[in-house]
């Protein structure tokens, strides 16, 4: 298949999310890894990850989110990291925080290293602790120290649902007491492993409007100093989100195998014979022509159903891809986060679903697949 006429060629990506590994020490019951993780052993070496940044750069992309499961596990992170320097890309480490020291923090700074995405899962150590499955609390804030010790910019991350939407405010007053530049609370999507949690993990309404307002408040209070980015949950607001600011729009996923997807949780709903990957193709081909890419870019896949002639369709282009499917089986639908989606009412129930008990959770990993990943990581 050749490359589309430069007329109708799309607009070229400006970000890359760098999945080094699945393997994690944690077991978040809300993970936004795939279902089927890759192993360890099927992982792209530092030498075609250097091969994927200069392609990357080539095609437009300015900046990388270096991810994982978690990428510090990998033991080669510095040369990966100094190839996307290497290659004119911009790099932020997106981390536990677990097996950062100040030798890895030094290395990785002299590699060019640029920015810390910390992830966070409650500001209450037992309860951070219990919600990722693993005793790491305390290795956050030490990498919290490193990074601001290294005078890189520090963010943290933090995934929001029932168990800790109430505590938003000491999550806030964490990051700024551990130096935090940005703060970004993002309310969970109910796909992938986070479906399976979903009883768990739905907040009440309530909880949802409390802690909206929180972040309002705080917003005022830390003008200028800490910026606080509230990412919206869709379901209550019955208006979908875009779909990674639309698929195939301005940012592409390569996995630790070398898939490449128009979103990390895209996997499952394209089918394994229609995953494209950097091992055969080029990146340039993958992100102008190939049909994982073209078959939900733009509106003119949006036929039936409510989307074909709503006035926000190139707004929200009917919303998550991956929640469609996870919800109906079917990518295609309005995502029923949508208030005008015949689906709605899927949303609705998981709503009615949500408790007010403590939250028992599945927690993601604890398998022999998993241990086959993560070997070597200890609880």
């Amino acid at each position: 298949m050749t490359s589309p006429p430069p007329d109708t060629a799309p607009p070229p990506p400006w970000a890359l999310l760098a999945e080094l590994t699945h393997a994690c020490p944690l077991h978040c019951p809300y993970c936004s890894n795939p279902l089927e993780l890759t192993r360890r052993s099927h992982e792209l070496s530092a030498e075609e990850w250097a091969d994927v940044f200069r392609q990357a750069a080539d095609l437009g992309v300015v900046t990388t989110h270096l991810s994982g499961g978690e990428p510090l596990l990998r033991r080669d992170l510095t040369a990966v990291v100094a190839a996307a320097e290497g290659a004119g890309i911009y790099t932020q480490l997106v981390t536990s925080g677990v097996g950062l020291s100040a030798a890895r923090m030094s290395a990785l700074v002299s590699a060019g290293l640029r920015s810390v995405q910390l992830s966070v899962q409650h500001a209450d150590p037992v309860a951070s602790d219990r919600i990722g499955g693993h005793r790491s609390f305390g290795a956050k804030e030490r990498a919290a120290g490193l990074v601001r010790d290294a005078g890189l910019p520090l963010g943290l991350n933090v995934v929001l649902h029932r168990d800790n939407l109430d505590a938003v405010d000491d999550i806030v007053d964490l990051g700024v007491a551990w130096g935090a530049e940005r703060i970004e609370l993002a309310n969970v999507q109910f796909h992938g492993w986070a479906l399976r949690n979903r009883t768990a993990l739905l907040p009440t309404r309530d909880q949802l409007s409390r802690a909206r307002e929180a972040v309002e408040r705080r917003r005022e209070q830390l003008a200028g100093t800490t910026e606080l980015v509230w990412v919206i949950p869709d379901h209550f607001d019955g208006v979908p989100k875009p779909c990674m600011g639309g698929w195939g729009a301005v940012s592409l996923t390569v996995a630790p195998d070398g898939a490449v997807l128009p979103c990390p949780a895209s996997r499952d709903l394209l089918g394994p014979d229609d995953v494209p990957n950097v091992r055969d193709r080029s990146l340039e081909w993958i992100w102008t022509s190939s049909p994982a890419f073209e078959r939900y870019r733009g509106t003119e896949w949006m036929v039936t159903g409510p989307c074909g002639g709503c006035p926000r369709r190139e707004i929200d282009f009917g919303g998550c891809r991956c929640q469609a499917h996870a919800l109906t089986g079917d990518a295609a639908r309005t995502d029923p986060a949508c208030a005008l989606s015949p689906d709605h009412a899927l949303v609705r129930t998981l709503s009615r679903a949500s408790r007010t008990d403590a939250p028992h959770y599945v927690y993601r990993g604890l398998d022999r697949h998993h241990t086959e990943v993560t070997r070597g990581v200890k609880r």
